[in-house]
């Protein structure tokens, strides 16, 4: 079945050639703009939550950190979608804004790496990560800067591998810690046996 010549049809665009940027429809511009623009005031409050429950300095740097680049990262990305929808005349702005976007996700992926690595006793690695994740972050986003949009493959290998690489951290973790915060990881998921 060809989905394309479906009546869902208009919901989808042709697959894009190399080097060309995709094109959202006009349901996925609001589908974009209002998923991202959704969750700015909640990302706000619940950084904002996590700073005022901080216990020590560190908890509370943490807790900027990671709100920090999660509010900038739904609020960068519902600006560049709704100026890609209601003003893509305004080309050098879209192209500005959309490298912004995909520089935002390299800090929020560092970000989102801050609380485990600030706030637990990883082992020797993990003091390393902390700065070999800025690191990449800064990168990705020169990367971006040189190469937006050229080279999308290597895009994906910078986020997989960004995204990957820090919790590798879990090798250097003493044995009875490791297998205590996977054992805790496996029944928070589960729910407790009975």
């Amino acid at each position: 079945m060809d989905f394309k010549k479906s009546k869902y049809g208009r919901f989808m665009n042709s697959r894009v050639p190399p080097n060309k940027r995709y094109r959202p429809t006009e349901y996925e511009h609001v589908a974009n703009c209002a998923t991202h623009a959704l969750w700015i005031i909640p990302s706000i409050l619940g950084s904002s939550f996590l700073y005022f429950l901080s216990d020590n300095q560190w908890e509370s740097i943490t807790a900027c950190i990671y709100g920090f680049a999660l509010s900038g990262l739904f609020t960068v990305s519902t600006v560049f979608h709704t100026i890609s929808w209601k003003k893509s005349h305004l080309r050098t702005v879209e192209h500005c804004l959309h490298m912004c976007d995909r520089m935002v996700i390299y800090f929020f992926i560092a970000a989102s790496y801050a609380p485990w690595l600030n706030l637990r006793e990883l082992g020797p690695w993990a003091s390393h990560m902390r700065w070999v994740i800025w690191i990449m972050a800064c990168v990705g986003t020169a990367y971006v800067f040189f190469f937006h949009e050229r080279y999308k493959i290597v895009e994906l290998v910078c986020y997989t591998v960004m995204s990957v690489f820090p919790a590798l951290v879990i090798l250097s973790m003493s044995e009875p810690a490791s297998t205590t915060m996977l054992s805790g990881n496996t029944s928070t998921c589960l729910g407790p046996l009975k």
